[in-house]
């Protein structure tokens, strides 16, 4: 009796153990989908943090509008990201408090320009990462290997090409 007892609480406790260890394995992301969380996760870090430093500089009301745009979408983008890499067994809250050096001098950079240069700088700044941007994100959402994660980067993908769009309709606005 005591040994059917044992017997069946290892084969409850194996049963137990097996889908965790699934889930875990479920979890795992190739190389290249872990870059991709971890780089889209700084590139929008950065974001925020320039668009933060535009909505309050910006000359342009423009220019501050844009800004704010960046850290609203950017931020929710951020969230959701977040959320899944956590349920992809991905930790990025170490990444989050600061961000990678070069960002961190590209916003020190821009933060100190003032007026119309800051402007023209910001919007500049903001065409050429979005067009990184969407580059990638395209690539992403076809390249990809775990199905959640590309959904997530072609989801994402029509709001930075939106931005884009924005930004270079500023940019021509504001003369270049």
């Amino acid at each position: 009796m005591l040994r059917s007892f044992i017997v069946g609480a290892m084969a409850l406790g194996m049963c137990a153990f097996v889908p965790s260890v699934r889930a875990a394995d479920d979890n795992k992301l190739d190389s290249g989908d872990l870059k991709f969380i971890r780089d889209a996760a700084q590139g929008g870090m950065e974001e925020v943090a320039l668009g933060r430093v535009a909505a309050e500089k910006g000359t342009s009301e423009d220019v501050k509008k844009f800004g704010q745009h960046m850290v609203d979408d950017h931020s929710k983008a951020n969230d959701e990201l977040m959320t899944l890499a956590t349920n992809k067994g991905v930790d990025l809250s170490a990444d989050k408090p600061k961000m990678e050096k070069k960002d961190q001098k590209a916003v020190d950079k821009l933060s100190k320009k003032e007026g119309a240069d800051f402007d023209k700088d910001y919007v500049d700044l903001m065409v050429k990462d979005h067009e990184k941007d969407v580059d990638e994100f395209q690539k992403a959402s076809v390249n990809l290997k775990d199905e959640d994660l590309k959904k997530w980067a072609a989801q994402t993908l029509p709001t930075l090409q939106a931005h884009l769009n924005m930004v270079k309709d500023l940019q021509a606005k504001m003369g270049k």
